[in-house]
């Protein structure tokens, strides 16, 4: 399948009534067993995850460069479509796209980062222009920050904010708007009702609402960001408590690579 066939194949399981589950991913061993699992329909990468596992902390500090190569190196282990999670755009959003596409990713999570609203949106701009360039109905995953860095500010002007953050997005050319953040139902169906259904997606956290409450209210997708890599690591955690206290391997373990 192409990566134009791919990119189409991501904007339809966006746009299904079904809510999008995505597992995030952070290395070819973790994108091929969750592609092989039944019911995995796309893959995302984690950017902190991709960053953590390579000795960089999250925020841009991993050399894009090295971003792309991972991704790049995710798309080849399977044949679903890939979403990466690409930050900010390292500083130039339409190349960091262009690139992106280059190695066969068909998705990205683009952060504003609660940079100027003038300025985010430039750059939705520059990753919408770069993708119609190479031809690829990317499914580019707006993402605001206005409820990571919300602080102590009144969450009715934070959701106000987001709402109109993520109007300026979608006018802009995004296919979806991502809030990340422990919104409750009330917020996610004013924002559902603000932007319009299978526009907005969200990361499942705890203390996040169900998937049943995220399809009621008109949800595209969920996804796991980091929280893929914590679980496998309190596994890892876990066999290292057990092994000092002379213990071995936990009941059920699957051997999967």
């Amino acid at each position: 399948m192409s990566t134009a066939d791919k990119a189409r194949d991501l904007q339809a399981l966006h746009a299904a009534p079904e809510l999008l589950r995505v597992v995030n991913v952070w290395d070819a061993i973790t994108a091929k067993v969750v592609s092989e699992i039944p019911g995995t329909k796309a893959l995302a990468t984690a950017s902190h995850g991709i960053a953590a596992s390579r000795g960089y902390e999250d925020g841009e500090n991993i050399p894009r460069d090295e971003m792309i190569a991972e991704v790049g190196l995710i798309a080849r282990q399977t044949s679903l479509p890939v979403s990466a999670d690409l930050e900010g755009g390292y500083g130039d959003p339409g190349g960091t796209i262009a690139r992106a596409i280059g190695v066969g990713i068909v998705g990205a999570n683009l952060e504003d980062q609660m940079k100027p609203l003038a300025e985010s949106v430039r750059a939705v701009e520059a990753a919408v222009a770069a993708a119609q360039a190479e031809g690829v109905d990317f499914v580019l995953n707006a993402r605001t920050d206005a409820f990571v860095k919300a602080g102590d500010r009144d969450p009715a002007e934070v959701l106000k904010d987001a709402i109109e953050r993520g109007r300026a997005y979608l006018d802009a050319g995004a296919s979806n708007f991502f809030v990340p953040g422990k919104l409750d139902e009330a917020q996610w169906t004013e924002l559902v009702g603000a932007l319009g259904e299978r526009k907005v997606n969200m990361i499942g956290i705890p203390g996040s609402i169900s998937q049943e409450a995220a399809q009621r209210i008109g949800l595209a997708r969920i996804s796991f960001g980091p929280w893929s890599q914590n679980t496998a690591l309190t596994a890892l955690a876990e066999l290292a408590e057990r092994a000092y206290d002379g213990g071995g391997l936990a009941e059920g373990v699957r051997k999967l690579n």
